[in-house]
């Protein structure tokens, strides 16, 4: 049941992850009245799953009836790994909050611009804080395991232990709220039981429903869960500088349901890039047509690779820790890190084949194929093992190196095309040299997704840009403050804004940019 809106807002926000919950909350502070729409639902702590086997309460896959935190978006060029629910991206992703290197604020659409590098220093602060960012407090089998290939590749100076938002206080102990002078939720410590990436149950992971989202509701934010944005329109000025119909329905409902309407004087988008991206494009045929023609381009993948080496040797617990502990610098350009799932969080090995390299599907098939007649017991065993996750590390290699892609409304969905660069790709060389030579470490074997040797599409779980910024609207959707060209009191402030390729994980950049963008706004009433 809908609970009562008011007649008007000042800032309706659609989305509630990295962008959506900081304007929530610095809006609110500035006095002003904020409204947050949400696709996903409401989770507590308890309320998890326990691994990721639990598909209906991990996966969201509305068709089935799948009403999970965790999205899997397949087009063309991309497979995307992307988080539901009212705090976003926060309840999957894996807590990891580095920066990026200097090259990431002197490259893309917004490089020429200003001084990013220093503009964003005192709010990558704050938002470190915000976050409750902290240095991994231990390391585990998967991270010294990636120590020890950094040592081999005589990278071990680079190696060091991850900023990550989690409470690392006493195990099964709940104390007051350490973040905020007791004005946030209770805690617990971390029992580093690897399960970040489904959902943490023991309420010791810096989601933020635990921080921003929480402070804002307690000063008068709403958010609305299980419903998704359809319609933005303009009021009866076209640049909507006296305001904006926002059109919303429920997003668990199978069937047509009812469609409701409110007012608001701004609109923050903060859906993400699939979110965000989709329905401005959608709206920019009828409805918002001054948008920028950049909209839905400059689309990156962080060029990333994501490769699985499964363990032969029962002695080690590669589940064991943070979901993301450790990380070096591979080259210039790269970073890589070990990811790691709880125990009997095994559903992957459902999808995965051994790494592949290969010039066309029909070669890779072949290689896998002779593969399995090679070694039929190495393949069955990981298929078999009831200890995937345990015996698993996950390889996360990013790069700042630079290719783009970009969105267009299809029929059903969106759709991808090359734009610029070559196309990203699922077979980074140096990724793969990196995954044989962990294997020899821990004397496994390296896998894959099998949507990635089948194809060649990369998975990435950090789409960014299609709404980036630029000095006008010939080379960004939105401005310096994130304002988007052509109208008013409307801005982006999630994924779609980042305009480079960090190389790390974006979390912590998205919520620096946002905090930047919000702290332009005046006081209500000033």
């Amino acid at each position: 049941m809908l609970k009562k809106l008011n007649e008007i807002y000042d800032y309706i926000i659609i989305g509630s992850g990295f962008g959506g919950s900081v304007s929530a909350l610095r809006l609110s502070q500035k006095g002003y009245k904020v409204l947050v729409i949400e696709k996903g639902q409401w989770w507590k702590s308890q309320d998890f799953p326990r691994t990721n086997w639990n598909l209906k309460k991990w996966f969201w896959l509305p068709s089935l009836r799948f009403f999970g935190f965790f999205k899997i978006t397949f087009l063309k060029h991309v497979g995307i790994l992307s988080g539901v629910g009212v705090g976003g991206g926060s309840l999957v992703y894996a807590n990891t909050l580095p920066r990026p290197r200097s090259a990431f604020f002197k490259s893309g659409s917004w490089a020429e611009i200003q001084d990013w590098q220093s503009t964003l220093e005192p709010y990558y602060i704050i938002a470190e804080k915000m976050l409750g960012a902290t240095l991994n407090s231990q390391l585990f089998d998967a991270d010294l395991a990636l120590k020890e290939l950094a040592k081999q590749t005589k990278c071990e100076k680079g190696f060091e232990s991850t900023n990550v938002g989690v409470f690392f206080g006493e195990p099964e102990q709940i104390v007051p709220d350490p973040y905020f002078e007791g004005k946030g939720p209770d805690r617990e410590g971390c029992r580093y039981c690897g399960a970040c990436m489904t959902g943490c149950r023991h309420n010791a992971k810096n989601s933020l429903d635990l921080n921003y989202l929480y402070l804002a509701t307690n000063i008068g934010a709403e958010i609305i869960e299980k419903n998704i944005v359809t319609k933005i329109i303009p009021n009866s000025n076209t640049d909507g500088s006296d305001g904006y119909t926002v059109t919303f329905k429920n997003s668990f409902s199978f069937l047509p349901t009812k469609k409701h309407h409110v007012k608001s004087r701004g609109i923050v988008f903060s859906g993400g890039v699939l979110g965000t991206v989709r329905l401005l494009l959608n709206m920019k045929e009828k409805h918002l047509l001054k948008l920028s023609n950049k909209t839905g381009e400059d689309i990156r993948t962080n060029n990333e690779s994501l490769i699985y080496v499964v363990s032969k040797d029962s002695s080690k617990d590669f589940s064991k820790g943070v979901a993301i502990g450790s990380i070096f610098p591979s080259d210039e350009n790269s970073h890589i890190e070990p990811v790691r799932y709880g125990a009997g969080s095994n559903f992957w090995k459902l999808m995965g084949v051994p790494l592949t390299f290969g010039s066309n599907i029909f070669v890779r098939i072949g290689k896998l194929l002779f593969d399995f007649v090679r070694h039929p017991i190495s393949w069955l065993r990981i298929y078999f093992t009831k200890k995937f996750s345990e015996r698993s590390i996950i390889l996360l290699f990013m790069q700042h190196l630079d290719s783009t892609v970009k969105f267009k409304k299809g029929l059903f969905n969106l759709t991808s095309h090359i734009s610029t660069g070559i196309a990203p790709s699922a077979f980074i060389p140096e990724a793969k040299e990196l995954a044989e030579n962990a294997s020899k470490i821990i004397n496994g074997k390296p896998f894959v997704l099998c949507t990635e040797a089948l194809t060649g599409i990369p998975t990435t779980a950090h789409i960014l840009g299609g709404a980036v910024i630029g000095k006008t609207a010939k080379t960004g959707v939105i401005d310096e403050n994130h304002k988007v060209f052509g109208y008013e009191n409307m801005y982006v402030c999630d994924g779609s804004a980042v305009s480079a390729n960090p190389g790390v994980n974006p979390s912590l950049t998205i919520t620096a940019m946002t905090e930047m963008a919000m702290s332009k706004f005046p006081h209500k009433g000033t």
